[in-house]
């Protein structure tokens, strides 16, 4: 594949690429000289399970290792342990390093489900660290200064406002820069939130007498709530080893517009396919619902097998015929998210009724239930307020023959 086409394939879907003409020259000495780059990624195994969110950044390795690449998958066992402080207000806790291991055999499983695990260079980055002396880091401290380090948005905030960070935080960074040197990356992926750490590995790289990593990040998935980024503590992940049927509920609860991001991260469809489904899905010529079983099936494929994905999908059908749910069921997006909510409001908001009196009189008579669509049938709503929460990704109906997908 030439150059151009190569650039092209990493470019979809991704947010930062730092910068093209260094990705350009790394690309054509390779081909000249027939040898592959070194591409990393590096995931701290904080938790048990991988789900869609990780696998956006792990699909953009993938597309490197199909271009004939080698991808280097780094568990930070030892980085685990430090803990990523990108993002946070707080310490995270310390994990010890048995838990860090248990996930991380977890991780090895799961990923390869992705990756070609033939041409996969799998990595523990406690085997440079345990063997690094104090010399070493006090070297490896001296390439940075405090000054660079505090321009990290969430350290200048937690500074700013009193909170407290501790030493060990700081060195996350220079850690994570270090890895990149041990390994000799030529590329390393990460989500744009990681940016930061990973323009600190280019310039570790450069301290040491390294060419400098090209940076290629990738945005942070939305989970099925379409609102925060996808986490098992949002209750809004759809887990690469869940059940079949678990997943198909879950994608087909997705809006209509974050459909779309999840085809552009997720899906393998070529560029001129996707391309064709936005046109037909704006013109009206392809329907949402069928794009997104399509969508379903692809991933459950992905990740279990073809006949798992047609079960699946049979499943939810009837289910959905069972229910008496329609088939063109419409979607509601709801963004703002209080703690609760009042269903009324809810009801009147989304078009199910004309006025919050109607709402009321109609939850009063027992005329509004919900019903999740996987499993479980209709349940009716008695309290005037409930857990907004607790409707994402459910079906809501009003007397006989209104419904609404709340996502």
């Amino acid at each position: 594949m030439g150059i151009e086409e190569q650039i092209a394939i990493i470019k979809r879907g991704a947010v930062d690429l730092i910068n093209e003409k260094e990705l350009r020259d790394k690309l054509t000495r390779s081909e000249k000289e027939g040898k592959p780059l070194r591409v990393k990624l590096g995931l701290d195994p904080t938790a048990p399970d991988l789900h869609l969110g990780h696998t956006v950044v792990l699909q953009k390795l993938k597309q490197f290792q199909d271009l004939g690449h080698i991808a280097i998958f780094l568990i930070g066992d030892f980085t685990g342990m430090i803990g990523d402080p990108t993002g946070r207000s707080e310490t995270r806790p310390a994990l010890t390093k048995e838990e860090i291991m248990v996930n991380a055999e977890t991780y090895k499983k799961q990923v390869f489900k992705i990756l070609d695990p033939e041409r996969t260079e799998v990595r523990y980055n406690s085997e440079w660290f345990e063997r690094i002396n104090a010399a070493d880091m006090i070297r490896l401290c001296a390439q940075y200064t405090m000054a660079r380090i505090m321009e990290r948005e969430d350290f200048r905030n937690r500074y700013q406002n009193n909170l407290p960070i501790s030493i060990h935080e700081f060195l996350y960074p220079l850690v994570q820069g270090y890895d990149s040197v041990a390994l000799e990356a030529d590329v390393e992926l990460g989500g744009h939130d990681q940016i930061f750490n990973l323009f600190v590995g280019r310039d570790i790289q450069k301290a040491y007498g390294q060419e400098s990593q090209v940076l290629v990040t990738v945005p942070l998935l939305e989970g099925t709530d379409g609102v925060n980024k996808m986490s098992k503590s949002y209750g809004n992940y759809v887990g690469i080893d869940e059940p079949p049927d678990e997943m198909f509920g879950k994608l087909m609860s997705i809006s209509d517009e974050l459909m779309i991001k999840y085809y552009e991260l997720l899906s393998d469809i070529p560029l001129d396919a996707l391309q064709a489904l936005k046109k037909g899905i704006a013109a009206g010529t392809v329907h949402p619902k069928q794009a997104k079983v399509d969508f379903a099936k692809e991933i459950i494929t992905r990740f279990h097998d073809a006949s798992a994905a047609e079960a699946a999908h049979e499943n939810f059908e009837k289910m959905f015929r069972d229910k008496g749910i329609p088939e063109d069921v419409e979607s509601w997006s709801i963004s703002h998210l209080p703690e609760s909510v009042s269903i009324p409001h809810l009801l009147k908001d989304s078009g199910l009724v004309s006025t919050t009196s109607e709402g009321i009189r109609m939850i009063d008579q027992g005329g509004v239930s919900y019903c999740p669509e996987m499993g479980g049938g209709f349940e009716k709503i008695s309290a005037k307020e409930m857990p907004k929460l607790d409707l994402i990704g459910k079906v809501i109906k009003v007397g006989k023959r209104k419904f609404k997908r709340l996502t």
